[in-house]
């Protein structure tokens, strides 16, 4: 597959940031009592987001400018994106406000935080399938 080295780089550059957040979900997961739950969560949907969005970066596809993953993945899907589910990145989408700004939020645990990660990992599975070598690190 012949694909231009700009667009390699834009969808390179996506992957990177969405790696960084999963790797800042996973490490600050492994402190004890005091782990930042909602920090967690917050890391888990951008690293489905990102990855979601380097997908429609890769396809030419236009995005809006948002953090709803149910809007994103249904653009992926249209596209062939057919291993993501819609059920594995919707329960992600209240994080991207509900772990970053204070209010009238229930509580996120530990079970909670490892299961928003896992749903991150699968996105991030899925999408790493669809996307070129030279994209991936």
């Amino acid at each position: 597959m012949n694909v231009p080295s700009d667009l390699l780089l834009k969808v390179r550059g996506w992957v990177e940031k969405a790696e960084n957040d999963l790797s800042n979900a996973r490490n600050t997961l492994k402190m004890d009592a005091d782990c930042p739950f909602d920090t967690v969560c917050f890391h888990a949907q951008q690293t489905a987001e990102k990855y979601i969005k380097a997908f429609l970066v890769f396809h030419g596809i236009d995005f809006p400018k948002t953090h709803d993953l149910v809007i994103l993945a249904k653009l992926a899907l249209n596209a062939a994106l057919n291993d993501l589910l819609i059920t594995d990145v919707q329960p992600l989408n209240r994080y991207s406000v509900e772990a970053r700004y204070p209010g009238e939020w229930d509580p996120i645990d530990r079970a909670e935080a490892e299961q928003a990660v896992a749903f991150a990992v699968k996105a991030r599975s899925a999408v790493r399938n669809c996307l070129p070598k030279e994209v991936l690190f």
